[in-house]
């Protein structure tokens, strides 16, 4: 069966253009070098579900104009990847159904910390509602014939989900990935990984650690995500990367088999 999957951000923590720099990239008048937090939607059977609500999830769930999202899936706790969250409270009300949350129990303590209100027993008139599923390491459905499977790699100290389905691979916030983990990966047809900039960095993949990564995986296709405004414009990072891999951009649209 076939798939979307859209790039709803392709940014760093701090977005691109970064507030208050001066820097080319950040002075850019490319649309493609407007790079919102990192997410993407996935598309099957006429549902949506989003990996990860960021800080710009309105903007853009606006921009793409979603009008059904059944779930969300998180990859880890950090805030730029899920500060977005309360804004799911415009498909409660439109859906009349709860949100479909998908997280570890580590970032479900993250969830209750950052969001306690979700969660109190005492319910606000407007709150979110949602629906909490714990996932580990097992793979699991999302819809009848879509699994996903769950690849743990390395930001540094914490442990961070990629996920595949189908022919699809995504990992944000990569710096290591064990061998067992990288097996999980092998025949994907299009893989999305994260490539901060060219400088060495603690806690993420580099240029040239993307692409070590890319060439061991070989997938047909590879994108590059997670873009910090250090590593250039849209059209000076193609200039560095061989032919089957592209920055990606938001709004990119990509289709997948499962």
């Amino acid at each position: 069966m076939d798939g979307m999957v859209t790039i709803l951000g392709s940014g760093t923590s701090q977005g691109v253009p970064v507030i208050a720099c001066e820097c080319h990239v950040c002075q850019s008048t490319d649309l493609k070098d407007n790079r919102t937090r990192s997410s993407i939607m996935i598309s099957v059977q006429e549902e949506n579900y989003v990996i990860d609500s960021g800080p710009d999830f309105r903007t853009q769930m606006l921009r793409e104009k979603v009008k059904t999202l059944r779930g969300i899936i998180f990859t880890h706790e950090h805030k730029d990847h899920v500060a977005g969250l309360d804004d799911v409270r415009a498909f409660n009300y439109r859906e009349e159904r709860p949100m479909e949350v998908f997280c570890t129990s580590q970032v479900e303590i993250a969830l209750r910390r950052e969001f306690h209100y979700i969660f109190s027993d005492k319910r606000y008139p407007g709150i979110p509602k949602i629906n909490l599923n714990t996932i580990t390491l097992e793979n699991f459905i999302l819809e009848k014939d879509l699994i996903l499977t769950p690849i743990e790699v390395m930001h540094y100290k914490l442990p961070v989900l990629g996920y595949r389905f189908g022919d699809f691979t995504y990992i944000t916030d990569a710096k290591t990935i064990s061998e067992v983990e990288r097996k999980k990966v092998r025949g994907t047809k299009t893989l999305v990984v994260n490539a901060l900039h060219q400088s060495e960095h603690l806690s993420h993949f580099n240029l040239e650690e993307a692409l070590e990564f890319i060439h061991e995986m070989k997938p047909e296709v590879a994108y590059l995500t997670h873009i910090s405004h250090l590593f250039g414009t849209n059209e000076e990072i193609k200039k560095l990367l061989p032919s089957n891999v592209f920055p990606a951009y938001d709004g990119l649209k990509i289709s997948f088999n499962y």
